[in-house]
């Protein structure tokens, strides 16, 4: 069953906070569904469908669904890390088209930096101190566990390893991954609320210290708390909120998914699931890359924006650093402005999980609604992209297509 046109996102909501000290996560929950509502027009009493993942607390969809007040008929808890909001979206438009659910609340949240804070000052004072989520112990009962600790796999070195592998393939350059956060930063300035407003330059990335060889500080995202929140309805109650608030439809043309994994050794470092979840998306919606105007990308590292643009078809395997280069990536200046909000890489990277705020930049785009100095002009069609997981073990890919009606 094609899910093009059958249901269209009405509402999105970023949280301005960067750093949650005296807000709980069921709380930052709550903000952002508020003020997807109200970007909506719509109430409480209008979600039927609810659909969250694993950073919501306690028994995630039934926690938030009594902490909200909601009466539901349709939950869905999908995990699949930072992607899993993009799939939600894709999720949503099928339950609204098999009729299970009429209007779709989506939200995403947590507060990894405030609790990071708390457990280093609690160390500091020798007061013990939970751990934050993001530090949590490998769960043991996982069957990769045995074949992977010991060879100390962390965040950094994973991805590390796979920009590694694609400079020994291609020839991939340093300084090319590094016109990525260059052209994020470009936009960030715009953005009142991004962790990090200044312009850089590719010696600026270059000079940034080593994490993780050839990974510099400024190849990696940033970490932050808040979340996001998007609502997704039925064609026909999304044509009667846009005739009340006068604004363009958002419709989800086109969708993908697709889990990437060890493959029973294997692993090729070159591609990730995007080369599987891409083609998916485009085919229901009936375009190509060439059409796209606007790509909100994930980007926990440069070496992740480089490996989607060649997966989801921008550019030919191998050619991504040269796609790259002198701007092309930045609004007004290059043929494919990719995340006009800032990113992960200098605005925002909630709960360590960033799919959300590709969608909802995306839905900013399509409305004509970013700032002005970073809209795609008369921008129509619009994709976005996440990877939840880590590129060099196992992860899933979303991805989205929309369009301004």
């Amino acid at each position: 069953m094609s899910l093009n046109g059958s249901a269209y996102i009405v509402g999105a909501y970023e949280h301005p906070t960067r750093k949650a000290d005296d807000l709980s996560v069921v709380r930052l929950h709550a903000d952002v569904a508020k003020g997807a509502l109200e970007d909506a027009g719509l109430s409480k009493n209008d979600i039927d469908g609810y659909f969250c993942a694993g950073d919501a607390p306690g028994l995630g969809t039934t926690t938030i669904a009594e902490y909200l007040g909601l009466q539901l008929r349709h939950v869905d808890s999908t995990e699949c890390g930072g992607s899993a909001p993009i799939l939600h979206v894709a999720h949503a438009a099928a339950a609204i088209a098999a009729g299970r659910c009429n209007v779709a609340l989506i939200t995403l949240a947590g507060r990894p930096r405030a609790q990071m804070a708390a457990a280093q000052q609690a160390a500091k004072e020798g007061k013990g101190g939970k751990a934050p989520l993001a530090l949590k112990a490998p769960d043991p009962d996982a069957p990769e566990l045995a074949f992977e600790l010991p060879y100390g796999p962390a965040t950094q070195n994973l991805y590390a390893a796979v920009a590694k592998r694609h400079m020994y393939e291609f020839g991939t350059t340093s300084e090319q991954l590094a016109w990525i956060k260059v052209a994020a930063s470009h936009h960030a300035q715009h953005n009142p609320h991004a962790m990090l407003r200044d312009v850089v330059t590719v010696q600026d990335v270059l000079e940034s210290p080593m994490v993780s060889d050839p990974l510099h500080r400024l190849d990696c995202c940033v970490m932050s708390d808040g979340g996001g929140a998007l609502i997704v309805a039925r064609p026909e109650i999304a044509r009667e909120l846009a005739r009340k608030n006068g604004r363009p439809l958002v419709k989800v043309r086109g969708t993908g998914e697709a889990p990437k994994h060890g493959m029973g050794g294997r692993m090729d470092l070159t591609y990730s699931a995007a080369a599987w979840s891409g083609p998916l998306a485009f085919a229901e919606a009936g375009v190509t890359p060439a059409d796209i105007q606007y790509a909100s990308l994930y980007d926990s590292f440069t070496i992740t924006v480089l490996m989607q643009l060649e997966d989801l078809g921008f550019c030919k395997k191998g050619e991504g650093g040269r796609f790259v280069m002198d701007g092309n990536l930045i609004s007004g200046v290059g043929r494919l402005p990719f995340n006009t909000d800032g990113g992960g890489l200098c605005n925002n990277h909630p709960a360590n999980r960033g799919g959300v705020t590709k969608v909802i930049e995306a839905v900013r785009q399509l409305r004509g609604e970013a700032h002005p100095a970073v809209q795609v002009p008369n921008c129509a069609l619009a994709l976005a992209n996440g990877i939840g997981g880590a590129l060099a073990s196992r992860h899933t890919a979303g991805t989205l297509i929309l369009e301004r009606v």
